[in-house]
């Protein structure tokens, strides 16, 4: 039987190598696409496509916390709903940290 905390670990890199991979295949038509012609160019991109996936990510795994937390709370307490949906929205704010970056990096 796989332990809990190795099947998330490969949960996470199957899901961090596809968030890289499927972009990369996206971009990779025969015409008009980006033409990336130096190591440079490559590393930007890369960079790029990183730092909004592990924003992302972090995102995700923040907002799965506090959901569990938010429905406990709410089970106990329904009066901090509204409390608990602020709660649930701050870590959007990570992502889109994270596409600014990524549009930054772009950019250069």
């Amino acid at each position: 039987m796989i332990k809990s905390n190795k099947l998330a670990k490969v949960v996470f890199g199957s899901t961090f190598f596809t968030a890289m991979i499927v972009p990369a295949m996206a971009l990779a038509q025969e015409g008009g696409g980006v033409a990336l012609e130096t190591p440079a160019q490559i590393a930007k991109y890369t960079a790029a496509g990183a730092s909004m996936c592990i924003a992302a990510m972090s995102a995700a795994y923040a907002q799965a916390k506090i959901g569990s937390a938010a429905a406990g709370t709410l089970a106990e307490r329904p009066e901090v709903g509204m409390n608990m949906i602020i709660m649930m929205a701050l870590p959007e704010v990570i992502v889109l940290l994270g596409f600014v970056i990524a549009f930054m990096i772009g950019t250069m």
